[in-house]
């Protein structure tokens, strides 16, 4: 709240020195405030096409086209170095009123026309012009990388043999609607820490609210797409939603699903779910005492592991699997999957609550939150949407005794104000996914990954080891 409050009053106060400089220029006031009409007066003012403002509806187009023309005004006032420009952009709620409020500051025509830049001529030394290519491309790369696309490269084997370890993908921030920037006061380029320092890379003095563009399409149950991880909301990292570090996985149940996963095989609704064509289980491998041929198995990219005797875990695709049993010295493959009652010897499984015994293979049923869905608040249910309710949703809650207090008011049931998705990991045995920390809420979807761009296998020589059959192939289809 404070950071709003504080973001408020500077805004009025750039609004302020904006409103003295229209003034100066002989234009009214209150235009300065008016969206799209004050930009045509900027037009007006330094003389660029009007035509202009009509760009301004473009999406990202719009943020390029606002700065030329705001920019352009500020060299009407005869403001032409670097540093004035970075002001402008950064503190106009200090230059804005310093200029307005300086006599020798004054109205001095057209500057986006040729007889002004004769009549006011300025220079720049070659400094100024490195400068201001290198400001235009990071300023270009950080609106791309912000509201159209990302690269993304595959940094684990959690959605192994569909995204491969050392893929780069290309990801769509405008798909399912670009999300505007929450935490507005960062460094370029970097995501959560800054390169080579290990600081953070932004600030949360200012903090704004949970905001996303239209998209091409909805969500689709079975869609990959990229999210931030939501157990970082927690200490001791507590970042903001769009610094949490940035996963990729198959979102098997969409908003208003029942998700259960019986002896490994997932139901949704149930009914059978999505089995990936190209998705890894990992097998128990007896071979005849001859073992497995590790240059073989390198060959064929098979990971596998041993604890220096037999049986041998093994990853396979379903193809894989197939093709291993017709090797003449294996006598057995027996799937790794957990029973009901076993107990889960991992990092914990979702909600991490004495009341629910799941595990890996064993889960649910659990219905996945709706906006607008109300549940029903009691022992049993609030384990599995208390975080929902009280960190994604910003709400206080309190247990005392049997009562559940939700923002003070004594409460038996809640209804949720966003969707929710669960996200797996087409490794089924090698993912730390939604069975680990639980549900994705909607303000942590980053984009749609459209295309592998190329990929890089971590083995073999810098030339072989680029998988050439990879490139550009297409993901979600």
């Amino acid at each position: 709240m404070i950071s709003i409050i504080v973001f408020v009053i500077l805004t009025i106060v750039a609004l302020f020195g904006l409103w003295k400089l229209l003034v100066k220029a002989g234009k009214q006031g209150w235009e300065s405030i008016v969206p799209f009409y004050r930009e045509y007066v900027f037009a007006k003012l330094t003389g660029r096409p009007t035509w202009h403002v009509y760009l301004l509806v473009i999406p990202i187009v719009n943020i390029f086209v606002f700065y030329g023309l705001y920019l352009d005004f500020v060299k009407s006032f005869g403001k032409f170095r670097f540093w004035e420009h970075a002001a402008a952009v950064l503190v106009p709620f200090i230059v804005l009123p310093m200029w307005a409020n300086d006599p020798t500051v004054k109205y001095l025509g057209l500057s986006a026309t040729e007889e002004f830049r004769k009549k006011y001529p300025y220079k720049k030394t070659m400094a100024r012009e490195w400068a201001d290519a290198i400001v235009f491309a990071i300023v270009a790369a950080y609106f791309i990388r912000s509201f159209v696309i990302e690269l993304y490269f595959i940094p684990s084997g959690s959605m192994e043999k569909t995204l491969m370890t050392g893929d780069c993908i290309v990801v769509s921030k405008f798909h399912y609607g670009v999300r505007l920037p929450i935490t507005p006061l960062a460094f370029p380029l970097a995501h959560h820490t800054m390169p080579l320092l290990g600081t953070k890379a932004y600030s949360t003095l200012i903090q704004w609210p949970y905001r996303r563009l239209p998209g091409l399409q909805a969500i689709k149950r079975n869609d990959i797409f990229v999210f931030n991880l939501p157990e970082e909301a927690d200490p001791p990292l507590s970042r903001p939603i769009d610094k949490r570090e940035n996963l990729i996985k198959r979102c098997v149940g969409a908003p208003g699903d029942i998700i259960t996963l019986k002896e490994s095989v997932l139901y949704v609704n149930g009914q059978p779910g999505f089995v990936p064509e190209e998705g890894l289980m990992d097998y128990f491998v007896f071979t005849d005492g001859t073992g497995l041929n590790p240059e073989r198995m390198l060959d064929k990219r098979i990971e596998f592991y041993s604890a220096g005797q037999e049986p041998y875990q093994v990853f396979l695709t379903k193809a894989e699997l197939a093709d291993m049993k017709t090797w003449p010295n294996i006598k057995q493959i027996i799937p790794n999957i957990a029973k009901p009652s076993d107990v889960d010897q991992g990092e914990g499984i979702f909600p991490h609550h004495p009341s629910y015994h799941w595990n890996v293979d064993n889960f649910g049923p659990l219905q996945i939150p709706k906006k607008g869905w109300t549940v029903q608040l009691d022992s049993l249910t609030m384990p599995l949407y208390e975080r929902a309710i009280r960190v994604y949703e910003g709400n206080e809650v309190e247990v005392k005794g049997q009562d559940i207090f939700i923002n003070g008011v004594k409460s038996a049931s809640y209804t949720f104000k966003m969707n929710y998705y669960w996200m797996m990991g087409d490794n089924r045995h090698n993912s730390r996914d939604a069975r680990v920390w639980g549900l994705v809420p909607e303000d942590h979807i980053v984009g749609k990954p459209l295309i592998v761009l190329y990929s890089k296998d971590k083995d073999g020589a810098w030339f072989s080891s680029f998988r050439w059959n990879r490139t550009f192939k297409s993901i979600n289809d």
